[in-house]
C-alpha cells in the first residue's frame, strides 16, 4: 500500500483518537450499514481495535424496507466475522411505533437514534460513531436552506454531539470511494440513494455537482464558510448564556424573567433566549418562527395574565415579571 493510500486512513484514525481522548481505550459503537461510508470507517476503527487503542462493536439496523435488506445484513455479518469484530443486529420491527411527521426520512432517523441509544446503553459504551462526511454536511446545509432554518441550523452536524461522534465530516466522498477502490474493499450500494423521491438525493445528484461546476473550490470554500458560521454561532450561544443568567432568577425552583430587560434586547437575542428558557424549563414545544413570534407578541402586549401554548404549560406575566406554569 503506497503513502497516499495510507494517508487518508491515518488521518481518520488520528481524528478518532483526538475526538475520544477524554476516555482511555474507549468502547465505540459503530453504525454499520454496509455502505461505502460506514465500511470505510469500519476499516479505520478496526485497525485501532487491533492496535488495542479502542474496543469496537459494530451495530446494524435492518429497517426491513427493502427486499435487499437481508443482503446488507449478511454483508455486515461477514465483514465483522472476517475481522472478529462483535456485531449487534436489530430489526426495526422490534421497536414500538415511533411518532413522526409522515416522512420516511425522519422515521429512519428516529429509528436509528433509538437503536444507537439502546445499543450504547446495552454495551455500556462511551461513544456511538457515525460515518457522515463532507458531502453529507453540504446536503444538510442546502436541505435546511430550502426548508428554512436558523444560524444554528446552518452550522449543520457537529463532530461531537453528546455521545455521538462524526470523525469524517472533513473527509470527502471521493476520498472515501478512492480508498475503497484502491484497496479492493467491497461495500453495499443502496439503490434508494439514487431515487428522486427524496429531496436529499436531488440535492446530491443535481445541486452539488452544479455548484462544483461553477467553482472547483466549492468543497474548500464550503468548509471555510461552515467554520465561520460555527464561530459566530458559538459566540451568540455564549452571549445567550451570559444574558440568560442575568435575565432570569431562580425563585423556589421557578425561573422568573425580568420583562423590561428582555424587551430591551435585540430580537435575535430574544429568540435565542426564548428557546433556552423553554429548554431549561423542560417543556414540550415544536420550534418554529411563528411559535417564537407568538411568545414575543404576548410578552410585548400591555395586558398581563397568561397565554396557553400547550396543554401541559402556559406563559404568565405580571408587571415586570414573566414565568412558566405547568
Amino acid at each position: 500500500m503506497d503513502n497516499l493510500k495510507i494517508m487518508i486512513l491515518e488521518k481518520v484514525k488520528n481524528k478518532v483518537l483526538s475526538l475520544t481522548k477524554s476516555t482511555s481505550k474507549p468502547k465505540i459503537i459503530l453504525g454499520l450499514s454496509g455502505g461505502a461510508d460506514s465500511t470505510f470507517l469500519f476499516h479505520a476503527l478496526k485497525n485501532l481495535h487491533q492496535e488495542n487503542k479502542i474496543t469496537l462493536i459494530a451495530a446494524h439496523l435492518n429497517h426491513g424496507w427493502r427486499k435487499e435488506a437481508i443482503i446488507d445484513e449478511n454483508f455486515c455479518r461477514d465483514l465483522c466475522n472476517q475481522f472478529q469484530i462483535q456485531l449487534e443486529i436489530v430489526n426495526a420491527s422490534n421497536f414500538a411505533p415511533i411518532k413522526n411527521n409522515g416522512s420516511k426520512e425522519e422515521l429512519g432517523r428516529n429509528l436509528r437514534r433509538q437503536f444507537f441509544n439502546e445499543t450504547v446503553q446495552k454495551h455500556n459504551a462511551n461513544f456511538a460513531m457515525l460515518a457522515h462526511h463532507l458531502q453529507d454536511q453540504q446536503e444538510t446545509f442546502l436541505w435546511r436552506i430550502l426548508r428554512g432554518t436558523t444560524l444554528s441550523g446552518l452550522t449543520c452536524m457537529k463532530e461531537i454531539e453528546g455521545f455521538y461522534v462524526r470523525p469524517l465530516l472533513d473527509i470527502s466522498k471521493d476520498e472515501i470511494l478512492n480508498y475503497l477502490k484502491e484497496n479492493n474493499l467491497t461495500y453495499i450500494e443502496d439503490e434508494s440513494n439514487y431515487s428522486d423521491k427524496f429531496l436529499r438525493n436531488r440535492i446530491r445528484k443535481n445541486v452539488i455537482p452544479t455548484l462544483k461546476e461553477c467553482d472547483s473550490r466549492f468543497d474548500i470554500k464550503f468548509k471555510d464558510t461552515l467554520t465561520a458560521l460555527t464561530k459566530e454561532d458559538q459566540f451568540l450561544n455564549q452571549l445567550t448564556e451570559e444574558t440568560f443568567n442575568k435575565l432570569f432568577q431562580n425563585k423556589n425552583e421557578q425561573l422568573i424573567g425580568d420583562l423590561k430587560v428582555f424587551l430591551s434586547l435585540h430580537e435575535g437575542l430574544q429568540n435565542r433566549l426564548i428557546i433556552k428558557w423553554l429548554c431549561s424549563e423542560n417543556v414540550k414545544f415544536q420550534i418554529s418562527s411563528n411559535f417564537i413570534n407568538e411568545i414575543i407578541k404576548f410578552l410585548k402586549s400591555k395586558e398581563g395574565g397568561s397565554h396557553t401554548l400547550n396543554q401541559s404549560w402556559k406563559i404568565n406575566k405580571k408587571e415586570s415579571s414573566f414565568w412558566i406554569s405547568k
